[in-house]
């Protein structure tokens, strides 16, 4: 009687890596690497030589050097005596800022116009379209200029919010009054009520930076009441699987995200300023200048055209059946959007909603239409134009244009893969 034994390996040789399919995508894979990282190096050899040849090289020393111009809005503290790496800085957290914001109410708004889009009510969802059409087939950089021209062409001027002892004294009111007696929209900027601190927290400069301990204090404080709300929120749902009855949490909810806030904030004695006329312009509280407005409210609009088609899609991804499931048991319209409909289209939703995010990020360089001085303003123009070091910016601007973009592409995939329906 005979056995069947294994079939004897055959020992590797060379001509594997050509002829044997385990082995032959490797060798290819390997190979085109190869070729590319030559490629690489010969580009880069090519123009470190002919930088060379025109008396140039690459040197980032540059941004030590003193910037000698003002920026207008700034998070961190900057003069025209620091140095191009702190403006570079500057032009960086202007970017984040208006990236995240936008980011926000561009989804707010995609989700809304989307969701009435496809209302049954013929006005509101002629509406939506046309809002969707006008913006997404208009350049963006025409809707930055027209806004920032509506808002520096139409406000009042600071002098029409003025109150002389001679207009006091004949009854007269000024020309222009605040909103809600604490907001001033002029020519020049909005003026909003800013928030200040009696008691704060130190200061630190690290690496040039400075770490203000009281805004880490708060965003901690905030961090730890998201998180635990949401341990709330799934102990309830937990109660819900089992008894099949859901805990009221609202009110919770309410206390663990704003108490803790709160509390906080008046141990460190918060309060607003509010701006007040004094001279020929404003004083006091927060100063937004037009050129941030307008770029904000025009990507905010333009990008949430685009999301409203994507959640629509997204929606009507989604059987029929779905919706008359929930029906039959009794969920109200809304619910079952809330509930149904858009949890399953998120699978949907999310992938082409990266895009749109990152578009939103790389389109705020085009704020320099209207003088933002971004990350395009600040490193790629202003500083470009003053040192000549053209190859030395774009480089930089290259890189962090691709990390920004990079880490958002990966909290979007984290997210999708969170949500995203699980199959057996």
């Amino acid at each position: 009687m005979s056995l069947a034994t294994e079939a004897p390996k055959d020992s590797f040789r060379l001509s594997m890596l050509v002829f044997d399919t385990r082995y032959r995508s490797y060798t290819i894979q390997v190979s085109v690497l190869i070729l590319l990282l030559l490629f690489l190096g010969w580009i880069t050899d090519n123009t470190i030589a002919n930088l060379s040849q025109r008396g140039k090289d690459i040197d980032f020393g540059f941004l030590w050097q003193r910037a000698g111009y003002d920026i207008d809005q700034q998070l961190i503290p900057y003069t025209n005596d620091s140095t191009h790496g702190r403006a570079t800085i500057i032009g960086l957290l202007n970017t984040l800022l208006i990236a995240i914001i936008g980011c926000v109410l561009a989804t707010v708004v995609g989700i809304v116009a989307g969701v009435l889009r496809l209302s049954k009510n013929w006005l509101v969802a002629r509406i939506m379209t046309v809002y969707v059409e006008v913006f997404r087939n208009i350049p963006l950089v025409l809707w930055i200029i027209l806004i920032f021209v509506v808002f520096t062409e139409t406000m009042p001027q600071p002098k029409d919010f003025k109150i002389t002892e001679d207009m006091v004294a004949a009854g007269e009111e000024p020309k222009a009054s605040m909103l809600f007696g604490v907001i001033a929209i002029t020519n020049r900027g909005s003026n909003l009520p800013g928030p200040l601190l009696d008691r704060p927290l130190p200061t630190y400069e690290i690496a040039t930076v400075p770490v203000n301990l009281s805004v880490l204090a708060f965003l901690a404080v905030l961090a730890g009441s998201i998180y635990a709300n949401l341990r709330l929120l799934r102990h309830a749902r937990a109660v819900q699987e089992e008894t099949g009855i859901r805990p009221t949490t609202w009110w919770k909810t309410l206390l663990i995200l704003v108490l803790p806030s709160v509390l906080l904030l008046a141990a460190m004695g918060f309060h607003l300023e509010y701006p007040a006329i004094k001279g020929f312009n404003f004083t006091g509280g927060l100063i937004i200048n037009h050129s941030f407005t307008a770029l904000l409210i025009a990507l905010v609009l333009y990008t949430g055209a685009f999301i409203a088609e994507i959640v629509r899609g997204g929606i009507q991804a989604i059987s029929r059946g779905q919706s008359e499931a929930a029906f039959a048991l009794g969920l109200r319209p809304g619910r079952t959007m809330n509930l149904v409909i858009l949890p399953q289209a998120l699978r949907v939703i999310i992938p082409p909603l990266i895009s749109q995010y990152l578009n939103l990020t790389k389109n705020t360089s085009l704020g320099i239409a209207v003088s933002y001085l971004d990350l395009r303003g600040t490193l790629g123009g202003i500083t470009m134009n003053q040192t000549g070091r053209e190859m030395e910016c774009m480089l930089l601007m290259m890189g962090i244009y691709l990390v920004i973009s990079l880490i958002i592409s990966s909290i979007m995939n984290a997210y999708n893969n969170a949500v995203k329906l699980r199959e057996r």
